[in-house]
């Protein structure tokens, strides 16, 4: 008899909270392990088409660093949608107004490009000092 596949049901997920450190990490390592945990590949019950990830709180935003010279070459674009509305913002403005928006976008890139994914980033919660409001849930999850 072939054993059958193990589908965890949604009542059955059970989501907990890491705190990842961003201090002098690289950016793309630590924006792999964040989506990682998001997608819930770290459990044992971890199905693709599920969303059975955890929450993640990365600190320190303003630390982490770029390798090689992605600083100075690295570019973020956008468009408004209108004609001529392309915008070009370098890494080095964006690590130093908005370092928060570097890691949420590299997390994104290695997450799902569905509804499954917007689901996910959702449960991401950067900050850029190492005070963030969610003491309360890393208390709560340590005590199960």
């Amino acid at each position: 008899m072939i054993p059958k596949t193990y589908l965890p049901k949604q009542e059955e997920i059970k989501r907990g909270w890491h705190l990842i450190d961003a201090s002098g990490r690289p950016l793309g390592r630590l924006a792999t392990q964040a989506a990682n945990i998001l997608r819930g590949k770290t459990k044992r019950i971890y199905t693709p088409h599920l969303d059975c990830g955890d929450f993640v709180v990365v600190t320190n935003a303003e630390k982490v660093v770029l390798t090689g010279d992605k600083l100075n070459q690295k570019i973020d674009y956008r468009h408004s949608g209108y004609s001529g509305g392309d915008v070009y913002t370098p890494y080095s403005k964006l690590m130093a107004d908005n370092p928060q928006k570097a890691i949420r976008l590299a997390v994104k890139g290695m997450l799902q490009h569905n509804r499954l994914g917007s689901k996910q980033i959702v449960r991401l919660k950067v900050y850029k000092g190492s005070a963030h409001p969610h003491s309360a849930q890393f208390a709560k999850s340590e005590t199960k």
